[in-house]
């Protein structure tokens, strides 16, 4: 059987078992209305009959029938998936079977270094600053819950083991082992369908914090150690890089914006940044407990059969760690000394709530990774000596890379609040000091001639204890002092970055430092200022990526932050935005805006002698940034990704990427392996550049113009926008903390990325993915006698061009979700029909021609010619959302019209949640 049959036989069987259950729990009445909605969604799908016979079939059924077929369709978009995932998988260790080395895996980098002979001097001073972080943020899109989730794994584990006895020799219980297997899958299926899919209440930020630490346990502690091992080893090894000194030791180390992210979110506080950090450090602090506990039973060597260092000796006799039973065994005894201090870390950091017992104070608590990681290093030297490097080489290496990875820490934590707040945070504390009366009405010259005289005098402009300030300000306050307890408690890295959204200027950055300068994570000496945290300015619209190199380059021409850059290793981080850029200008222009952005950003940070570290603000969507995170990074302009990146996570991808080792690893590689090749491998290397950058920005003009015209211009616009889709239903779905907008207005510019995009998907119009797309490629080939050339022209970059070869791809993924026959349905909950006809026209037609013009560039008919597995998901998956979208149609008809019914709008809510995971992004 091959690897298709499988995927199709798996889908039928666990279609099969999902209809079992619905006729067992809804009954045989509820199970034909499904089968009836499933065959005729299939008939629509293939062209046999129209979108009107589902729409005839769910015209006017009553919601608490209708809550059952949603829920199937759900259930049956979630098992596709998870046939897909484990085919998908499998074909992928088949290929490494079979001894191929596929991209984006570490193993083509390598070849592809020896191959480009790659050296030891050039792999050593890219990755002296080396970093890939990927960042799990503050925006949860994820629409699962963690116990349907939780199914899912159950499910595919079971999947896994039918696999393996199906594929085995075939024996007497065999049928019997299969069996059991089914019976088990149906019994997690059945629970599955009893447990409710959405949530009943809001999650709070403890609530997000706690699942954004789950995927450590479940993954991220035990590969990011493992990979970071694998790279420093085969560095070394294969290619002579030292990496001892440098931050290359541990290239992947992770970042969080789950509760340090205040840009909007008033329910992000003091006391949710010391929980976010008490927990990430109680977290890793008690994995080192359960991995040493491990390594102390393996150690039994005795020294009556090996020898062992004095440094040994003398760290098993340490403190309380004679234990009489191990007289003998000076291993054991030395690991159960570290283990010892590791839990009296735990109780001097988190809390002596947070260990079991009372042993642990007789022993001294750590004072740093540092220490703890010498007496580990005192370990493994006895072991070596002794030319034990095969024990040395297993647990207690993966100990050793682990708290290189995440020291006491985990994750680095990251602030983030936008400049308005920060300049109204200082106005009213400027007054407060009597240093200035009104400082947001002054102008940019004056305003940093002011902030860079703070900068230098260690002077407070808070009294201690004083408390009369607004409650936003006091909020502000309380949470940089919270930032400098948690540093001052954990380290440096657990809050060492500070981002600042719509920095639109030089005093937009300067202010947050004199902030941080009021809790002395930034310190003043009356020279230039010394601190620990990396001042990291977010251009997000696209005037303001095209200002960003100008603002840095005035940045960086004042001696005061130059000497704080300098003393922070000359390292500028800078944040893009790909979100409000592409709800700003649209999808190719806001692509072209952040490349262009890029390519100023690494010219000037060579001009100045800084090292650019970009971070990547993308979402999970392709209008928001999505899309394969290999192809992405090697699609940056050359230089932009000099040894380090830091790039946004969220949520289903979150799920969908360290939801288990085997997927945590391949993802966490395909970031490294891209991070490594676009650092040493010439990947941007046109011949023709100056040409390129024209065409390019010309086709950016037109096609944000196309945009502009129908999003920003049009007043029929933000009418059809929000009746056509589930936007005001969004707020509902209690997907996350954060409130839907950032103020209370109906505008596109106030509305947050997150619900832009979601409420598009719903519609299946996917807007911010592709529109104006078409028009551009158009109007810029034209009709002229040129116009074979202006094709071939494009049609060359295409083949030739990582950037515009991803742009391309990422545009054709967006469109194959997308579905205007299904868009004009959403079109008739308009109440004015006159703009309903017209703004759909408008889309429909742009829609046909950007897939006219991708055929006519790329020389494809098809738009998923270079992606065979989504094009499969597109005829095998799809017809399943049909019904959830006719369903959502009719349940958003009546609610509108007035019929409150609780299961009216929790029917409303069920179909987005179906959809989003069919869909697999969300926002």
């Amino acid at each position: 059987m091959t690897v298709r049959d499988h995927l199709q036989e798996d889908i039928r069987y666990l279609g099969r078992i999902l209809g079992q259950v619905i006729a067992e729990q809804e009954g045989e009445d509820v199970f034909n209305l499904v089968e009836h909605a499933r065959q005729q969604a299939f008939e629509v799908a293939k062209g046999n009959a129209s979108l009107e016979v589902l729409v005839d079939l769910f015209r006017n059924i009553e919601p608490e029938r209708a809550t059952p077929v949603i829920r199937a369709f759900s259930h049956f978009a979630l098992m596709a998936n998870l046939a897909e995932d484990i085919h998908d998988d499998f074909h992928r260790e088949r290929i490494l079977d079979e001894g191929g080395a596929p991209d984006s895996t570490l193993n083509a980098t390598w070849e592809k270094f020896r191959e480009a002979g790659v050296s030891a001097a050039d792999i050593e001073r890219s990755l002296s600053a080396g970093l890939v972080a990927p960042v799990l943020t503050a925006h949860p899109t994820e629409t699962r819950r963690r116990t349907v989730f939780d199914a899912q794994k159950h499910i595919t584990e079971l999947m896994l083991q039918r696999h393996a006895v199906q594929d085995a020799e075939p024996n007497a219980r065999t049928e019997d082992r299969l069996a059991e297997i089914e019976r088990n899958i149906r019994r997690r299926m059945t629970i599955l369908w009893q447990t409710a899919l959405i949530r009943q209440a809001r999650p709070r930020i403890e609530d997000e914090i706690e699942v954004g630490l789950r995927y450590y346990t479940l993954s991220l502690l035990r590969e990011i150690p493992a990979l970071n091992r694998h790279v420093v080893d085969t560095l070394t090894e294969r290619f002579g890089a030292d990496l001892r000194n440098s931050a290359g030791q541990a290239i992947v180390r992770p970042g969080s914006w789950i509760g340090g992210d205040h840009d909007g979110n008033p329910f992000v506080t003091a006391d949710t940044l010391d929980y976010a950090s008490r927990r990430a450090a109680q977290t890793v602090l008690k994995y080192y407990v359960t991995q040493l506990h491990a390594l102390e039973h393996e150690l039994s060597l005795s020294d009556r059969m090996t020898s062992v260092t004095v440094e040994l000796v003398a760290l098993a006799g340490r403190g309380k760690n004679d234990v009489p039973s191990r007289v003998d065994e000076p291993y054991r005894r030395a690991v159960h000394g570290v283990r010892g201090r590791i839990l009296a870390t735990t109780a001097a950091l988190i809390g002596e709530d947070a260990v079991e017992g009372v042993w642990h104070r007789e022993h001294e608590p750590y004072g740093s990774p540092q220490e703890f990681e010498a007496d580990l290093r005192v370990i493994d030297t006895s072991l070596r000596a002794s030319h034990d490097e095969i024990i040395a080489d297993d647990r207690l290496s993966s100990i050793r890379a682990a708290v290189a990875s995440f020291g006491f820490h985990l994750y680095s934590i990251d602030l983030r609040q936008n400049s308005e707040s920060f300049e109204n945070v200082l106005t009213e504390v400027f007054a407060t000091a009597h240093v200035h009366p009104n400082y947001d009405t002054l102008r940019e010259e004056v305003k940093i001639e002011l902030l860079t005289r703070e900068l230098q005098t260690p002077r407070p402009l808070v009294p201690r204890g004083y408390r009369g300030f607004s409650e936003p300000t006091q909020r502000e306050l309380d949470l940089i002092s919270q930032a400098a307890d948690s540093v001052a408690r954990f380290g440096e890295q657990m809050i060492p970055h500070q981002i600042i959204s719509m920095a639109q200027s030089v005093s937009d950055i300067l202010e947050p430092m004199v902030l941080l300068k009021e809790v002395g994570l930034i310190q003043a000496n009356g020279q230039g200022p010394t601190g620990s945290v990396d001042i990291i300015p977010l251009f997000e619209t696209i005037d303001d990526l095209q200002a960003g190199a100008g603002i840095l380059r005035e940045l960086w021409d004042l001696p005061i932050y130059r000497a704080y850059l300098a003393q922070r290793g000359d390292i500028q981080e800078v944040m893009l935005g790909y979100s409000d850029s592409n709800k700003d200008g649209g999808y190719f222009a806001a692509n072209w805006a952040l490349y262009d952005a890029e390519t100023d950003l690494v010219k000037v940070g060579r001009e100045y002698g800084v090292r650019l570290r970009l971070f990547h603000g993308r979402g999970g969507t392709v209008g928001r940034g999505g899309g394969p995170s290999y192809d992405a990074l090697l699609a940056q302009p050359q230089g932009a990704v000099d040894g380090s990146v830091r790039i946004t996570e969220q949520g289903e991808i979150i799920s969908a990427k360290y939801g288990s080792p085997r997927t945590a690893r391949r993802n966490l590689e395909a970031l490294v392996s891209a991070t490594l090749e676009a650092s040493l491998l010439t990947v941007d290397d046109l011949a023709d550049r100056a040409r390129a950058t024209q065409i390019m920005s010309e086709l950016a003009q037109i096609s944000r113009r196309k945009y502009s015209e129908l999003v920003h211009e049009d007043p029929g616009f933000i009418p059809y926008f929000t009746q056509s889709t589930p936007l005001d239903e969004i707020g509902s779905l209690n997907i996350g903390s954060r409130p839907t907008a950032r103020k209370q207005t109906k505008g596109v510019d106030d509305l947050r990325a997150i619900p832009w995009v979601l409420a598009w998907s719903q519609s299946r119009v996917l807007l911010p993915g592709w529109f104006g797309v078409g028009t551009a490629l158009a109007e810029w080939i034209g009709e002229g006698e040129d116009r074979d050339e202006r094709i071939a022209e494009l049609r060359e970059l295409y083949e030739s061009w990582p950037f515009f070869t991803s742009i391309m791809s990422n545009m054709a993924q967006v469109m194959s979700k997308a579905g205007m026959d299904l868009a004009e349905l959403y079109a008739r909950l308009i109440d004015d029909r006159e703009v309903a006809e017209r703004v759909h026209g408008v889309i429909t037609e742009e829609f046909e021609l950007t897939r006219e013009m991708f055929s006519t560039v790329t020389g494809s008919a098809e738009l998923l010619a270079d992606n065979p597995a989504l094009a499969r998901s597109v005829r095998r998956r799809f017809p399943y959302l049909l019904p959830l979208n006719i369903i959502q149609l009719e349940l958003l008809r009546r609610h509108r019209a007035g019929d409150s019914r609780r299961a009216v709008s929790r029917g409303i809510q069920l179909t987005m949640n179906g959809l989003a995971t069919a869909l697999r992004n969300s926002g």
